[in-house]
C-alpha cells in the first residue's frame, strides 16, 4: 500500500463564489497539499461545512486493517480548516482547525482511569512534537462500549473512543497540524509507530534497521 496525500488540495479548494480567497487561506491549502500520510492511513477531501466561516477546507482520514480477504475499518477522522480574514473573537485569531475522529481501541486501556488524560496528551504532544504552533485548544475524550446481542454480526464486545478538539492556528503552516493530527489519529487506531511493522506470522518486526 502507498502512502496517500492531498496532492492538489491548494487549487479551488475551499472557494466561494464572487471572488479568490485570501493568500493566508490559499498558503494553507497549499501546505496542507503536501501531508503525505503514513500507508495505514487513507486521505481525501470531503465536503466542508458552509456557515461556519467564509472560508473553509476538510480533508476525510480513514484507517483500516485487513481482515481475511477484506480490509475492516478501524478508526476514521475528519480534519477541518475554518478561515476568517476578518478574525474572530472566539478564535483569538483568523483561522481554526477542527478534530474529530473515532476508533475502535483496547478494551482495557479504555478501562484504565487515567484513559482520557493519555488520550488528550497524544493530540499536545503530537502538535508540540510537530512544530504545529497554535492556541485556545480545547475539546473532549469520550469513550463508549457497547456489547452485541443476538444475531447482530460483530465482536461481542468493542469499546470506541472519539476524541474532538479545536485550536487556532498562529501560522499558515497547516501541514504541521494535519500531520499532528493523522499521529492522533495512528495512536487512536493502535498503529505502531512508522518504519516498524509488528511480529507476524510472516517474520519478525521490522524496525527500520539494516
Amino acid at each position: 500500500m502507498e502512502p496517500s496525500s492531498l496532492a492538489g488540495a491548494g487549487h479551488g479548494a475551499g472557494d466561494r463564489p464572487g471572488g479568490e480567497p485570501p493568500e493566508e487561506f490559499r498558503a494553507a491549502l497549499e501546505a496542507l497539499a503536501g501531508v503525505t500520510a503514513r500507508p495505514e492511513i487513507l486521505l481525501e477531501a470531503i465536503p466542508a461545512p458552509q456557515r461556519l466561516a467564509p472560508h473553509a477546507y476538510a480533508v476525510g482520514a480513514l484507517v483500516t486493517e485487513p481482515d481475511g480477504d477484506e480490509d475492516v475499518e478501524v478508526a476514521n477522522g475528519r480534519f477541518i480548516v475554518l478561515h476568517d480574514p476578518a478574525g474572530h473573537e472566539a478564535w483569538a485569531g483568523t483561522t481554526r482547525c477542527v478534530g474529530y475522529l473515532s476508533a475502535t481501541t483496547d478494551e482495557h486501556m479504555v478501562d484504565d482511569a487515567m484513559f482520557s488524560e493519555v488520550a488528550w496528551s497524544w493530540l499536545t504532544d503530537a502538535l508540540e512534537e510537530c512544530g504545529a504552533t497554535s492556541h485556545a485548544l480545547g475539546g473532549t475524550v469520550t469513550r463508549t462500549a457497547s456489547t452485541r446481542f443476538g444475531e447482530l454480526a460483530g465482536p461481542e464486545h468493542t469499546v470506541d473512543v472519539e476524541i474532538r478538539a479545536s485550536w487556532t492556528a498562529e501560522d499558515s503552516n497547516l501541514d504541521r497540524h494535519l500531520t499532528a493530527w493523522l499521529d492522533v489519529l495512528g495512536s487512536a487506531a493502535g498503529l505502531p509507530p512508522p518504519g516498524v511493522r509488528l511480529l507476524g506470522p510472516s517474520g519478525p518486526a521490522d524496525d527500520g534497521t539494516p
